[in-house]
């Protein structure tokens, strides 16, 4: 009885005094399994009309980022006839100055707005005649003559600074800018009459 119970009692495994952890219990997962985690799941349409808003969601977003980034001067934003060093050029050199064509359409308006006030008979056929023998005849030959000088000078410069740049279109864009409200113009201006850049805004 003594020998197999000494038996029994040697059979019997230790107790370790080990603290070393003996693992996690499950395998370490892989990144991009932990990443797929993390994302959010992609929700699919239910049907074609979901899918239509979903998508002018989208569009409306993007058409929203594109404004803000014209509107902050970024030029990835911007439409091909508006890239590269030779259009910036000459919306810089445009905006720096105050040139007789930009009165060009609120001259119209007024014109327009002034043969609809009810003047006297009298009065009225006088300052249209006024305006049409002398202002209208007047601002034409300014605007004519701002846009071909503009054109010109702007051409110019751009071959003098920038060689390797096409001139192609540059003069013609200048001068169309040239024509604008400057309040209007798109992209909006990034320097001041006299060359100040415009102050970001708060």
């Amino acid at each position: 009885m003594r020998r197999r119970s000494q038996t029994s009692v040697d059979d019997t495994p230790a107790p370790t005094d080990d603290p070393k952890p003996q693992g996690k219990g499950r395998p370490t997962p892989k990144r991009r399994d932990a990443e797929g985690k993390r994302r959010q799941p992609v929700s699919a349409p239910k049907d074609r009309k979901e899918a239509y808003r979903q998508m002018r969601a989208k569009q409306a977003a993007e058409r929203d980022k594109a404004r803000r980034g014209m509107l902050a001067g970024d030029e990835r934003y911007f439409p091909a006839r508006d890239k590269g060093p030779a259009r910036k050029f000459a919306r810089d050199w445009v905006d720096s100055r105050r040139l007789p064509s930009q009165y060009f359409l609120p001259f119209s308006l007024l014109i327009l707005l002034a043969t609809w006030i009810p003047w006297p008979m009298e009065i009225r056929a006088q300052v249209l005649n006024l305006v049409i023998a002398v202002g209208w005849p007047i601002m034409m030959i300014g605007v004519l003559f701002t846009s071909v000088y503009v054109a010109w000078k702007v051409k110019r410069q751009v071959a003098e600074k920038m060689p390797d740049e096409s001139l192609r279109g540059v003069g013609f864009y200048a001068a169309m800018r040239a024509l604008q409200i400057r309040r209007l113009r798109f992209p909006p201006p990034q320097v001041l009459p006299g060359g100040k850049p415009v102050p970001p805004k708060r």
